[in-house]
């Protein structure tokens, strides 16, 4: 037997791999394997009759389908020039001017509106929808009712939101202001109680959207609404009648029966938007209709103080119309937009809230100074 030692040790090494025998004559020589290739796009000098092997990518990233295309270099220096230019980053520009048209308005009247002599009936109303008409109608009655004054709400709008504002279910509603209207029933034979002392509403229901063209051949349709109003008169101290988005006969009625009109402009692009037809159908009214009929005032709603454009528009409101603009400015909350939901007022959904402090400083102003008519 053989010990175990360096002879041993080196007849185990593995044996050197025998020299490649030459290639036969006429046969085509094999290339060694190359390296792996870098994953760069080749370069455009190398001719078209040697062609570069196809690169491998990870096998995250490995399509055979897919070759690698080289850049453009504009297109890789897109991306650096749009970085840094210096306009990307800069905020948009506030536009140059102002924001609302009042050139197509009439001449504003001047001063502020005389105090209220009670009972006062004051009409809501403004052509164009959504800036808070039936808001202001439901909020501002309330928080009148609550510093004393017996309040009636005249719903004309047929949506009868004010109505439903208030508590109304228009489905047990069994006479209506479309009854006052077309069946001559006496108005307080319609009037409901709300849970708010001193607060009342004579509801509107759908119905009341065909008396637009029942109206027509009625006689004095302009007037039924005053004449209706006129017998109540004495029972309230004010009259708060909420006129629908329009300018039909349902707000020619409440026009006509009224002693004032407030406007709610809302703080945004579109808010003198329908103010001059609605500035036009009043001179109308005024002149053959109601001559006592008076704008008492102008509230802006709907303030959002994170805009600069609520801003611009407060002032622009306010350089127009003068003191004719409520120092009041109603905001946009969450709670005023969940209060209808309820069937309540802001005064007792929230009577915390912004909403509610905004409508009863509102009903202070509107009703500072206020007399009652002697007898």
């Amino acid at each position: 037997m053989l010990k175990k030692g360096r002879g041993s040790r080196r007849a185990q090494r593995p044996s050197p791999e025998p020299a490649p025998s030459p290639p036969a004559a006429g046969s085509v020589p094999e290339e060694p394997d190359a390296p792996p290739p870098v994953l760069t796009a080749p370069p455009a000098s190398v001719p078209a009759s040697a062609p570069a092997a196809a690169p491998t990518r990870p096998a995250a990233e490995a399509s055979p389908e897919e070759p690698i295309v080289e850049a453009d270099p504009e297109d890789a220096e897109a991306p650096a020039e749009a970085v840094a230019s210096p306009t990307s980053d800069r905020e948009p520009e506030e536009p140059v001017g102002p924001v609302l048209e009042t050139a197509k308005l009439p001449d504003a009247p001047e001063g502020p509106a005389p105090p209220m002599v009670l009972p006062r009936v004051v009409a809501i109303a403004n052509q164009k929808g959504g800036v808070g008409k039936t808001t202001t109608t439901v909020n501002l009655g309330a928080a009148l009712a609550e510093l004393g004054f017996r309040v009636l709400i005249v719903d004309l709008d047929p949506q009868g939101n004010a109505s439903s504002g208030l508590g109304i279910v228009s489905r047990d509603v069994e006479r209506s202001v479309y009854d006052v209207l077309l069946a001559d029933v006496p108005l307080e034979d319609v009037v409901e109680s709300t849970s708010l002392k001193n607060l009342f509403v004579a509801p509107a229901t759908i119905d009341l959207a065909g008396a637009e063209i029942e109206l027509v051949p009625a006689m004095s349709r302009e007037m039924r609404l005053r004449r209706a109003i006129d017998a109540v008169r004495p029972d309230y101290d004010l009259v708060i009648i909420d006129c629908p988005p329009s300018l039909g006969l349902l707000t020619v009625n409440g026009l006509a029966a009224a002693d004032d009109v407030i406007v709610p402009v809302q703080c945004e692009y579109y808010a003198l938007e329908g103010v001059a037809a609605l500035w036009r159908n009043i001179g109308l009214i005024q002149t053959n209709l109601n001559p006592g009929l008076d704008l008492r005032g102008i509230v802006l709603t709907m303030y959002d103080a994170r805009t600069k454009l609520a801003d611009r528009v407060i002032a622009e409101v306010r350089d127009y119309f003068g003191e004719k603009v409520y120092e009041t400015v109603i905001p946009r909350t969450v709670r005023l937009s969940e209060a209808p939901s309820h069937g309540q007022s802001i005064i007792t959904f929230d009577s915390t809230s912004r909403g509610a402090q905004a409508y009863r400083d509102l009903a202070k102003e509107v009703s500072r100074g206020a007399t009652r008519q002697p007898g």
